[in-house]
Protein backbone atom coordinates (compact mmCIF):
# COMPACT_ATOMS: atom_id res chain seq x y z
CA UNK A 1 0.00 0.00 0.00
CA UNK A 2 1.55 3.62 -1.08
CA UNK A 3 0.54 6.97 0.90
CA UNK A 4 1.20 9.67 -0.85
CA UNK A 5 2.33 12.66 0.63
CA UNK A 6 1.40 16.90 -0.01
CA UNK A 7 3.37 18.80 1.96
CA UNK A 8 2.06 22.32 2.04
CA UNK A 9 5.03 25.68 2.68
CA UNK A 10 3.48 27.48 4.71
CA UNK A 11 4.46 31.17 6.11
CA UNK A 12 2.12 31.87 8.85
CA UNK A 13 -0.85 30.22 10.86
CA UNK A 14 -3.73 31.22 8.00
CA UNK A 15 -2.04 29.21 5.36
CA UNK A 16 -1.41 25.96 8.41
CA UNK A 17 -5.41 25.94 8.58
CA UNK A 18 -5.89 26.46 4.73
CA UNK A 19 -3.44 23.12 4.48
CA UNK A 20 -5.39 21.61 6.77
CA UNK A 21 -8.70 22.06 6.24
CA UNK A 22 -8.20 21.18 2.57
CA UNK A 23 -6.72 17.94 3.19
CA UNK A 24 -2.99 18.47 3.30
CA UNK A 25 -0.68 16.10 4.83
CA UNK A 26 1.97 18.02 6.55
CA UNK A 27 2.98 21.79 6.83
CA UNK A 28 6.94 22.66 5.83
CA UNK A 29 6.62 26.06 8.52
CA UNK A 30 8.84 29.44 7.60
CA UNK A 31 9.08 32.66 7.80
CA UNK A 32 10.25 35.43 5.50
CA UNK A 33 9.51 33.93 2.08
CA UNK A 34 11.57 36.46 0.32
CA UNK A 35 14.61 35.18 1.57
CA UNK A 36 13.92 31.64 0.77
CA UNK A 37 12.38 30.93 3.97
CA UNK A 38 14.02 30.94 7.41
CA UNK A 39 13.46 29.70 11.13
CA UNK A 40 9.83 31.11 12.09
CA UNK A 41 9.21 32.61 15.95
CA UNK A 42 8.64 30.95 18.72
CA UNK A 43 5.34 32.46 18.80
CA UNK A 44 4.62 30.98 15.91
CA UNK A 45 5.83 27.24 16.27
CA UNK A 46 3.55 27.09 19.20
CA UNK A 47 0.33 28.13 17.84
CA UNK A 48 1.01 25.90 14.93
CA UNK A 49 1.92 23.00 17.22
CA UNK A 50 -1.48 24.37 19.52
CA UNK A 51 -4.04 24.68 16.86
CA UNK A 52 -3.39 22.63 13.88
CA UNK A 53 -3.32 18.61 14.07
CA UNK A 54 -1.53 17.62 11.15
CA UNK A 55 2.52 17.19 11.28
CA UNK A 56 4.14 20.98 11.35
CA UNK A 57 8.29 20.49 10.10
CA UNK A 58 9.71 23.67 10.90
CA UNK A 59 12.25 25.24 8.87
CA UNK A 60 15.74 25.75 10.87
CA UNK A 61 17.50 28.25 8.73
CA UNK A 62 19.12 31.50 11.08
CA UNK A 63 19.68 33.44 7.96
CA UNK A 64 19.02 34.09 3.66
CA UNK A 65 21.69 33.59 1.68
CA UNK A 66 24.14 30.50 1.78
CA UNK A 67 23.81 27.52 3.42
CA UNK A 68 27.53 27.57 4.86
CA UNK A 69 27.37 28.49 8.88
CA UNK A 70 29.87 29.56 10.76
CA UNK A 71 30.20 28.26 15.09
CA UNK A 72 27.70 31.00 16.04
CA UNK A 73 24.97 30.60 13.38
CA UNK A 74 25.27 26.38 14.11
CA UNK A 75 24.62 27.26 17.81
CA UNK A 76 21.78 29.29 16.97
CA UNK A 77 20.37 26.21 15.27
CA UNK A 78 21.15 23.74 17.97
CA UNK A 79 18.71 26.57 19.81
CA UNK A 80 15.98 26.16 17.86
CA UNK A 81 16.40 22.47 17.36
CA UNK A 82 15.86 22.16 21.31
CA UNK A 83 13.33 24.21 21.25
CA UNK A 84 11.29 22.72 18.63
CA UNK A 85 12.04 19.38 20.12
CA UNK A 86 10.47 20.57 23.75
CA UNK A 87 7.53 21.89 22.05
CA UNK A 88 6.40 18.63 20.62
CA UNK A 89 7.35 19.21 17.03
CA UNK A 90 7.43 16.14 14.57
CA UNK A 91 10.27 17.30 12.63
CA UNK A 92 12.63 19.93 11.10
CA UNK A 93 13.43 20.69 7.74
CA UNK A 94 17.65 21.75 7.58
CA UNK A 95 20.26 22.24 4.71
CA UNK A 96 24.28 22.77 5.54
CA UNK A 97 26.58 23.11 2.77
CA UNK A 98 30.54 23.49 2.66
CA UNK A 99 32.02 26.20 1.38
CA UNK A 100 32.79 23.63 -2.26
CA UNK A 101 29.02 23.27 -2.37
CA UNK A 102 29.01 19.72 -0.67
CA UNK A 103 27.22 18.57 1.97
CA UNK A 104 28.24 19.11 5.28
CA UNK A 105 28.24 16.02 6.80
CA UNK A 106 30.02 16.48 9.88
CA UNK A 107 27.68 19.21 11.00
CA UNK A 108 24.25 17.95 9.99
CA UNK A 109 24.82 14.42 11.60
CA UNK A 110 25.56 16.51 14.77
CA UNK A 111 22.13 18.62 14.20
CA UNK A 112 20.17 15.26 12.99
CA UNK A 113 21.19 13.81 16.34
CA UNK A 114 20.38 16.68 18.30
CA UNK A 115 16.78 16.46 16.95
CA UNK A 116 16.34 12.82 17.39
CA UNK A 117 13.53 11.30 17.44
CA UNK A 118 11.78 14.24 15.22
CA UNK A 119 12.21 13.42 11.47
CA UNK A 120 14.57 15.22 9.44
CA UNK A 121 14.08 17.08 6.20
CA UNK A 122 17.41 18.11 3.84
CA UNK A 123 16.02 20.83 1.89
CA UNK A 124 16.64 22.99 -1.38
CA UNK A 125 19.75 23.50 -0.37
CA UNK A 126 20.59 20.17 -2.17
CA UNK A 127 19.73 21.86 -5.75
CA UNK A 128 23.11 24.09 -4.66
CA UNK A 129 25.58 20.88 -5.45
CA UNK A 130 27.22 19.90 -8.40
CA UNK A 131 27.30 15.69 -7.78
CA UNK A 132 23.20 15.45 -6.72
CA UNK A 133 24.55 11.53 -6.74
CA UNK A 134 27.25 11.72 -5.01
CA UNK A 135 25.03 14.47 -2.22
CA UNK A 136 22.52 11.59 -2.24
CA UNK A 137 24.88 9.02 -0.32
CA UNK A 138 26.25 12.14 1.70
CA UNK A 139 22.76 12.77 2.90
CA UNK A 140 22.22 9.11 3.46
CA UNK A 141 24.99 8.96 5.54
CA UNK A 142 23.94 11.93 7.82
CA UNK A 143 20.58 10.57 8.79
CA UNK A 144 18.64 12.57 7.27
CA UNK A 145 14.75 11.08 6.48
CA UNK A 146 14.36 12.91 3.40
CA UNK A 147 15.51 15.01 0.71
CA UNK A 148 13.79 18.28 -0.85
CA UNK A 149 15.25 18.85 -4.32
CA UNK A 150 13.63 20.27 -7.83
CA UNK A 151 16.45 18.11 -9.46
CA UNK A 152 19.22 21.00 -9.00
CA UNK A 153 17.18 22.56 -11.73
CA UNK A 154 14.35 25.50 -11.65
CA UNK A 155 11.07 23.25 -11.43
CA UNK A 156 10.65 19.85 -10.04
CA UNK A 157 9.34 18.83 -13.76
CA UNK A 158 12.60 20.32 -15.06
CA UNK A 159 14.66 18.27 -13.17
CA UNK A 160 12.23 15.60 -13.26
CA UNK A 161 14.66 13.07 -15.19
CA UNK A 162 17.20 13.92 -12.30
CA UNK A 163 14.54 13.07 -9.86
CA UNK A 164 13.82 9.94 -10.98
CA UNK A 165 17.13 8.52 -10.83
CA UNK A 166 17.55 9.85 -7.15
CA UNK A 167 14.91 8.02 -5.85
CA UNK A 168 16.24 4.53 -7.86
CA UNK A 169 19.82 5.57 -6.65
CA UNK A 170 17.63 5.88 -2.93
CA UNK A 171 16.04 2.75 -2.89
CA UNK A 172 14.32 3.20 0.06
CA UNK A 173 16.79 4.27 2.35
CA UNK A 174 15.81 8.42 2.29
CA UNK A 175 12.93 10.08 0.91
CA UNK A 176 12.82 11.94 -2.31
CA UNK A 177 10.33 14.49 -2.32
CA UNK A 178 9.75 16.59 -5.43
CA UNK A 179 9.76 20.43 -4.72
CA UNK A 180 9.67 23.59 -6.68
CA UNK A 181 6.91 24.68 -9.06
CA UNK A 182 4.91 21.58 -7.89
CA UNK A 183 0.98 22.34 -9.38
CA UNK A 184 -2.04 20.77 -9.81
CA UNK A 185 -1.38 21.10 -13.70
CA UNK A 186 1.92 19.29 -13.78
CA UNK A 187 1.65 16.92 -10.32
CA UNK A 188 0.34 13.80 -11.97
CA UNK A 189 2.97 13.72 -14.96
CA UNK A 190 6.20 14.58 -11.79
CA UNK A 191 4.43 11.58 -10.02
CA UNK A 192 4.26 9.57 -12.97
CA UNK A 193 8.13 10.37 -14.19
CA UNK A 194 9.68 10.61 -10.74
CA UNK A 195 8.04 7.43 -9.07
CA UNK A 196 8.28 9.99 -5.78
CA UNK A 197 5.83 9.61 -3.15
CA UNK A 198 5.92 12.61 -1.24
CA UNK A 199 5.56 16.42 -3.16
CA UNK A 200 6.15 19.90 -1.51
CA UNK A 201 4.32 22.75 -2.87
CA UNK A 202 3.84 26.10 -1.51
CA UNK A 203 0.22 26.32 -3.42
CA UNK A 204 0.39 30.16 -4.02
CA UNK A 205 -1.04 31.33 -7.14
CA UNK A 206 -0.52 34.77 -6.57
CA UNK A 207 3.14 36.16 -6.09
CA UNK A 208 2.22 38.48 -4.21
CA UNK A 209 0.45 36.65 -1.45
CA UNK A 210 1.53 34.56 1.15
CA UNK A 211 -1.66 32.59 1.78
CA UNK A 212 -2.16 29.17 0.07
CA UNK A 213 -4.71 28.39 -2.18
CA UNK A 214 -6.98 26.06 -0.66
CA UNK A 215 -8.80 24.83 -4.36
CA UNK A 216 -5.26 24.35 -5.40
CA UNK A 217 -4.16 22.13 -2.88
CA UNK A 218 -7.28 20.14 -2.79
CA UNK A 219 -6.71 20.07 -6.75
CA UNK A 220 -3.10 18.32 -6.20
CA UNK A 221 -4.64 15.94 -3.54
CA UNK A 222 -7.11 14.82 -6.37
CA UNK A 223 -4.26 14.68 -9.21
CA UNK A 224 -2.61 12.50 -7.07
CA UNK A 225 -5.49 10.34 -6.56
CA UNK A 226 -6.17 9.95 -10.25
CA UNK A 227 -2.18 8.79 -10.58
CA UNK A 228 -2.66 6.15 -7.76
CA UNK A 229 -5.72 4.98 -9.37
CA UNK A 230 -4.13 5.00 -12.68
CA UNK A 231 -1.48 2.76 -11.33
CA UNK A 232 -3.93 0.51 -9.70
CA UNK A 233 -2.26 1.51 -6.64
CA UNK A 234 -4.34 1.51 -3.51
CA UNK A 235 -4.11 4.99 -0.83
Amino acid sequence: MTKQILEVCAYNIQSCLIAEAAGGSRIELCANPTEGGVTPSIGTIELVVEKVSIPSYIMIRPRGGNFVYDANELAVMERDIVACKKLGCPGIVLGLLTVENKVDIENTRRLVELAGPMSVTFHKAFDRVSDPFEALESVIATGCNRILTSGLLATALDGAQVLKKLTEQAAGRIIIMPGGGVRSCNIEQLAQVTGAVEFHSSCILDRNSQIADSNEISAIIDNLKSTLLASSVTV
